[in-house]
């Protein structure tokens, strides 16, 4: 998986500022060590909030970009609970259907699929 694919594929599938969002929430939550993705879904998340994290959000402005863009790695456990708290409360202003329905947009209009056929080839 390779930044040109995530970027070609976020020319070719148009989002919206609710999928701004979703996309931001879900950094946090790599960040902070919550996310249950496969590591690879990671990098490809990873990559699709870089291509994203200048456009404008619905609900999530730049103090969480600013905080994302902070955040280095290795993470001290006192931004690791910065990071936590401010996930939890973007993921409580983002609706559960509508971060459903991104997670399966991206899985259905092929953001991971290269990750698939490249292992098996």
């Amino acid at each position: 998986m390779t930044p040109q694919h995530v970027a070609d594929w976020v020319n070719t599938h148009p989002l919206s500022a609710e999928h701004v969002d979703c996309a931001t929430a879900v950094m946090l939550k790599i960040l902070d060590g919550k996310c249950k993705m496969k590591s690879d879904e990671k990098i490809v998340m990873s990559l699709l909030y870089e291509q994203v994290k200048d456009r404008p959000g619905k609900l999530l402005g730049d103090d969480i970009h600013a905080l994302i863009s902070s955040a280095k790695h290795p993470l001290d456990d006192a931004m690791r609970d910065h990071i936590y708290e401010k996930r939890v409360l973007a993921e409580t202003r983002i609706s559960r259907p509508v971060m459903k329905a991104f997670k399966a947009m991206i899985r259905q209009q092929g953001l991971f699929v290269p990750l698939h056929t490249e292992e098996h080839v």
